[in-house]
């Protein structure tokens, strides 16, 4: 499973421990066994952590789906709240390579004579 999603084993027990995940049914020998819907959830929250939302706040989402996987309207605010965070983070990084690009081809110029 970790592979399959792109993580480390010791992440997905991190997350489980953190109850950032909800801990999985146990096949045989004790191996972890994630049906497809936390194969979903699983991809969703890397997502979330890949554009900066805090394990409290995944965590806070996870709480929620296992509340009421049918209940959107909480789910809904939180995510609307961080992709408003997304979006001013995208604007800064825009500025900001503007100026990466900018001296990039300042130097460019400098270097070719």
């Amino acid at each position: 499973m970790a592979t399959r999603v792109g993580l480390e084993a010791d992440t997905l027990r991190y997350y489980e421990r953190r109850g950032i995940l909800p801990a999985p049914s146990r096949g045989p020998g004790g191996r972890r066994v994630y049906d497809e819907s936390a194969v979903h959830l699983i991809e969703v929250l890397l997502h979330l952590r890949a554009t900066g939302m805090p394990l409290a706040q995944i965590a806070e989402f996870t709480r929620l789906v296992a509340a009421d996987p049918d209940g959107v309207r909480e789910r809904l605010g939180l995510l609307q709240d961080h992709r408003a965070a997304v979006v001013l983070k995208m604007a800064t990084w825009r500025s900001s390579m503007d100026v990466i690009e900018t001296k990039i081809r300042d130097y460019e110029h400098r270097i070719q004579g």
